[in-house]
């Protein structure tokens, strides 16, 4: 690859290396350079650019960076399109990730040109989440580079997930005089919650005295009950392999195959067998919602692993779980949910606008918002629903004509409402109301119009999926056939000039002033380009698969 100023009568093929501002035109960083974009160049009195033209043998980075992908693709892997010299790698199922660590870091050490970055090894993951980002860092990547690391990964199993099992779990609880109830209560809650997490089912809990014959006969019931995972909870902590507990798997025919773990949380666990059946003495930890290394085990076993001595003797590097001052997320403060197998990652926090406050002067004397489908629910519930099934949090409606029946409308969904009393004045006051109720620690907004009910879930998760303001992706806008759509998503950055705005208008035309901080995300259908303004187009409205 060639990079640097190029004239412009060498430059058509071209891609731009940097935003260039034109007058009434931007050319974006990456564009290739047609006849077209030059002759705006020239009219602009510019003589050359700094540009990268491929050599021979060089692969255009978004086919390079699909190439790596599709030899690292597995089975319940699925992958984005190429943009901007990038794939992204997504799990089709809920299950445990797994990933060759040397070998990407084989293929990162190939040449500097391509670039892998993945979850950490046994990452707890769900459905859609993100598994791994394939970067072309230049605008090419040599052949010759790409062909060593297609045959490095082809066929390796280089990254994988292990979908969870729906194992029926059965706890055998132990009980001494003067433990709390509150204590045995929170034991049970903590594991279900586990359980649940993982896809599993909790069978009824046997509550048994702290002896070694009541719980052996306990586990004994729940093997006959079909549980393919037994666990006991002591009323006092194992502290030793012939403790009653592991005496009581013994007992009930099996065998203690380790005790105790380099984790902490987590040190004193038991792992036993009865059977095929794995049979854990759980520590003390596990009482708790806080993340402990009984979950780095129970996710294992769940992926259908059998969790070995060896493993569990090889989990102390990153197994310093214990809560510190310096940690910057306590897990005190973690949702009370199954937590993930490595520590919890951050993410970015984006709220989404429901713009409910319009007039509906096309439908009058209809607000087109309220007027119901062929199952009852107003075109405004929909939206609502959409928004509040994605990962966008919290979502808040603009409400301004008739609010009182738009609020009733949504009664009993977890959203918030921020009334703009200035709605007749424009699409910007709605706008203006929304973002004066936007939380402090959101990093972004996403504007949704409340009359696009076919923009579902999964296509505001792709948006969001694809929001990184240091990366340069500070608005993201949908597209379908190169046709801009809505909902846009805005970095907080831009809140300032977002409230500047007035009159009838939103803030897209912000987003050609700022061109180089544009991402486009392509859909696979029209939905982000489809509103509802009319009686007649609400008849082509489609069955609805979301919430009553």
């Amino acid at each position: 690859m060639i990079f640097g100023p190029t004239p412009l009568d060498e430059a058509k093929g071209a891609v731009l290396a940097h935003t260039v501002r034109l007058a009434g035109r931007v050319l974006k960083k990456g564009t290739v350079l047609d006849e077209g974009a030059i002759a705006a160049l020239r009219e602009a009195g510019k003589r050359d650019v700094i540009a990268a033209r491929m050599e021979a043998g060089d692969v255009p980075e978004d086919e390079a960076a699909d190439r790596v992908a599709d030899a690292l693709m597995a089975p319940l892997v699925a992958k984005s399109r190429a943009a901007t010299g990038r794939v992204n790698l997504f799990a089709e199922s809920a299950g445990l990730f797994t990933v060759d660590a040397g070998l990407i870091d084989r293929i990162n050490a190939v040449d500097e040109s391509v670039t892998v970055a993945t979850l950490p090894n046994n990452s707890v993951v769900a459905a859609k989440e993100m598994l791994a980002t394939i970067k072309v860092i230049p605008f090419s990547s040599p052949g010759r580079v790409l062909q060593v690391v297609e045959a490095m990964a082809r066929g390796r199993a280089g990254i994988a997930i292990h979908p969870f099992q729906p194992l029926s779990v059965g706890l055998v609880l132990t009980e001494l005089p003067g433990i709390k109830e509150s204590v045995m209560e929170g034991a049970v809650e903590a594991t279900e919650a586990r359980i649940k997490g993982l896809l599993g089912t909790m069978l009824p809990v046997e509550r048994v005295r702290h002896e070694e014959g009541p719980v052996a006969e306990a586990l004994t019931r729940l093997r006959k009950a079909g549980a393919d995972l037994l666990l006991v909870a002591g009323a006092s902590a194992v502290v030793d392999r012939r403790d009653i507990g592991p005496a009581a798997i013994v007992r009930a025919g099996g065998v203690i195959e380790h005790f105790g773990m380099p984790v902490d949380p987590g040190n004193l666990i038991c792992l036993g067998r009865i059977g095929d059946i794995p049979a854990l003495v759980l520590p003390g930890c596990a009482r708790s919602p806080k993340l402990n290394g009984f979950d780095w085990v129970l996710a294992r076993i769940f992926a259908g692993r059998r969790v070995t001595a060896r493993e569990v003797m090889g989990m102390g590097v990153g197994g310093l779980l214990k809560e510190i001052e310096a940690r910057p997320l306590p897990r005190a403060d973690a949702p009370r949910v199954t937590p993930p197998a490595t520590a919890p990652r951050r993410a970015r926090k984006v709220c989404a606008l429901v713009l409910a406050a319009g007039r509906s002067r096309r439908m009058a004397p209809l607000n087109k918002l309220l007027v119901p489908d062929t199952k009852g629910l107003p075109m405004i519930l929909r939206v609502v629903d959409n928004a509040l099934a994605s990962h966008a949090s919290p979502v808040i409606v603009v409400t301004g004509h008739e609010r009182e029946r738009i609020e009733e409308a949504l009664a009993g969904r977890p959203v918030l409402f921020a009334h703009a009393e200035g709605y007749s004045e424009g699409l910007s006051a709605s706008l203006k109301a929304g973002l004066a109720a936007v939380p402090p620690d959101a990093e972004g907004v996403l504007v949704c119009l409340g009359d696009m009910p076919l923009v579902t879930a999964p296509m505001l998760d792709r948006l969001l999926n694809a929001f990184d303001p240091e990366e340069g992706r500070a608005i993201v806008q949908p597209t379908y056939r190169g046709k801009q759509g809505n909902p846009m998503l805005w970095s907080r950055e831009f809140l300032p000039q977002m409230l500047a705005i007035s009159g009838d208008v939103g803030a897209r035309h912000l987003a050609g002033k700022h061109a180089d901080r544009l991402v486009d995300v392509e859909m696979a259908n029209d939905a982000v380009l489809r509103d509802f303004d009319t009686t007649e187009s609400l008849k082509g409205l489609p069955e609805f698969a979301g919430k009553k």
